[in-house]
């Protein structure tokens, strides 16, 4: 197979950029998930906000699809206004 340096380098970026997204989806699952463990309405308050911003920046970037992204923060704001 005839390897261009170009390839190479796409390949190299490719690598990079899938460890990163990997590890952004990574977060934002476990941000999520702290707000649907939260028990009081205060502790999931704090969890919420920054559960939503990072779910806004991966849309923004396409590391998800915006349904997703509306998806998700309105299952974790249903949850937050089932608590007392």
């Amino acid at each position: 197979m005839d390897r261009h340096k170009q390839q190479i380098k796409r390949d190299r970026q490719d690598l990079k950029r899938r460890a990163i997204n990997s590890q952004n989806k990574s977060k934002m699952r476990t941000l999520i998930k702290s707000v649907l463990q939260s028990e009081s309405k205060s502790d999931a308050e704090k969890h919420y906000a920054s559960a939503v911003s990072f779910i806004d920046k991966m849309a923004s970037k396409n590391v998800i699809h915006k349904n997703n992204a509306a998806r998700q923060k309105s299952k974790i704001t249903s949850y937050l206004n089932t608590l007392k």
